[in-house]
């Protein structure tokens, strides 16, 4: 059996973090705005309003925002045969602090989540330098 490139690895868990980033964000929002919303067609201006499931929203939109990078990246680091090294470094500097990120962005956590950020940023970096 082999081993898949890390970048790949990282590339599979990373849909485990959407997933509970979403089911996270469905959770919150629910307990706002009752089964009913959720299980409806959600037609209207309703939104929930509360702090919590606002974070949970947007810190759902900022890893959508920044995955369709990563996916690129590590896919294309596997297909060309330049996995490893900085590609390596940059995709766990991304899913660190995409990890992280999500926390204090629902804690409401300043500068140090805006630092997460810009690691993740840096980690995409490092993936396309070894790319190119």
């Amino acid at each position: 059996m082999t081993t898949l490139p890390l970048e790949l690895t990282l590339l599979g868990w990373s849909v485990v973090l959407l997933v509970v980033a979403i089911m996270l964000q469905g959770q919150l929002a629910t307990r706002e705005l009752g089964v009913g919303w959720n299980a409806g067609p959600r037609d209207g201006d309703q939104h929930p309003t509360g702090a919590l499931a606002g974070r949970a929203q947007r810190a759902l939109d900022n890893f959508k925002e920044t995955y369709p990078a990563f996916i690129a990246l590590a896919l294309a680091l596997a297909v060309s045969g330049r996995t490893g090294g900085l590609g390596a470094i940059g995709a766990l500097l991304w899913f660190g602090a995409r990890i992280v990120y999500h926390p204090l962005y629902l804690f409401g956590v300043p500068y140090v989540r805006s630092l997460m950020w810009v690691a993740s940023m840096f980690g995409l970096l490092l993936m396309l330098i070894r790319l190119l």
